[in-house]
């Protein structure tokens, strides 16, 4: 029998693949979608926050409240490729088959397609780069570029940035100031606090189906202590300690099978 059976879960209740509408309304995520609001109009949201915080998570939460018929949202994942490379992947986020394979080509179509779905479908467009933290420097450096039309006197689409927190740092090089110049807002996200954690815990049980807390008061102080606050460690210890449990047969989970289900992580 799976763990999932043993506590009588409909779904998942620690997956990243959770419908946005039962997310737990975190401070921090409220804090991403409320900057949303800022740079709707044009300019660049920077959003930081340590591996594992709920980053993406707060991006999909976020542009869940937006109404897709207003606003077009183009997600790509930064890499470590070239300037080329990234325009390359802004042409595939519009659905666009590249005919061009220099960059000044790529940057013509992207904001072709651009100029056209703000006049035509009247949206405002928002490009939501994750992982910004692994865009190489020449990259930031003419990324202010791709926000430029008529003489830079248009904003037709708005920029966000989402990565780790040495993504700031990156925005104090003299390479990156005209980027940096357009930043009119940013937020880091902090980790949860240990009542934070207990609440968390609970509602995502109860979004699997299980309407009561199974992890005892010193389980819960363990997964807080375990993860430091960190969503994705959290999950990664509460569906462990869920596992150890189960095996055991143990109707709710303990401090011992938190400390199990820790051996198990790198």
């Amino acid at each position: 029998m799976s763990y999932s059976e043993f506590f009588g879960f409909k779904n998942e209740p620690f997956t990243s693949e959770i419908n946005p509408k039962n997310l737990l309304k975190l401070p921090s995520m409220v804090s991403v979608k409320e900057r949303f609001e800022y740079v709707l109009n044009g300019g660049v949201l920077i959003v930081t926050g340590e591996v594992g915080s709920g980053k993406s998570t707060s991006l999909r939460w976020s542009q869940s409240h937006f109404h897709p018929s207003q606003y077009l949202f183009l997600n790509i994942t930064a890499g470590g490729g070239s300037l080329t490379e990234f325009y390359r992947q802004l042409c595939w986020s519009l659905e666009i088959e590249p005919r061009a394979g220099a960059r000044v080509g790529l940057l013509k179509e992207f904001k072709a397609t651009i100029r056209d779905i703000a006049t035509t479908k009247k949206q405002k467009i928002i490009v939501v780069v994750d992982e910004s933290h692994l865009l190489r420097m020449e990259v930031f450096a003419e990324l202010h570029t791709i926000t430029q039309f008529d003489n830079d006197s248009k904003n037709l689409f708005s920029l966000v940035l989402a990565g780790q927190p040495n993504l700031l740092e990156k925005l104090t090089y003299r390479s990156s100031e005209p980027l940096a110049s357009r930043v009119i807002a940013r937020t880091h996200l902090s980790n949860l606090n240990q009542d934070q954690m207990a609440v968390y815990l609970e509602h995502h049980l109860n979004v699997a189906g299980v309407k009561k807390q199974l992890f005892t008061d010193q389980a819960i102080t363990g997964i807080y202590q375990g993860s430091a606050g960190i969503l994705r460690k959290a999950n990664a210890l509460a569906r462990g300690a869920l596992v150890a449990a189960a095996t055991e047969k143990e109707a709710s989970v303990g401090a011992e099978h938190v400390r199990l289900a820790s051996t198990e992580l790198m």
